[in-house]
């Protein structure tokens, strides 16, 4: 198995964000060919009760890396990569791409 991980920092208008990544970006993210699931929270929090340098985290879920790397290259992955900028264009995302080696 395989996941992309995105980890948006506070943007500086936290509910235009939200209501556009949930009503435009998402939908296009659950276009993604090849994805076997996915997932987003929102005000994540740090150990302990901390502030996070997050403001969201997306998941998404793929066979493997050839799979992954499919459905970004392709347009569904395009379309998604370039969305970014309507919503997070102050204030880009963190992007961790890895092979899931165990779980408990």
């Amino acid at each position: 198995m395989h996941k992309i991980l995105v980890l948006y920092p506070p943007p500086p208008d936290p509910e235009a964000f939200r209501t556009y990544y949930e009503t435009k970006h998402i939908p296009l993210a659950a276009k993604l060919p090849g994805m076997r699931s996915y997932s987003y929270a929102f005000d994540a929090a740090a150990p302990g009760g901390g502030e996070s340098p997050y403001f969201c985290v997306f998941e998404a879920v793929f066979d493997d890396a050839e799979a992954a790397g499919a459905a970004m290259s392709g347009p569904e992955g395009q379309a998604v990569a370039a969305d970014v900028a309507n919503y997070a264009a102050e204030a880009p995302p963190t992007i961790i791409s890895f092979d899931i080696a165990g779980s408990g």
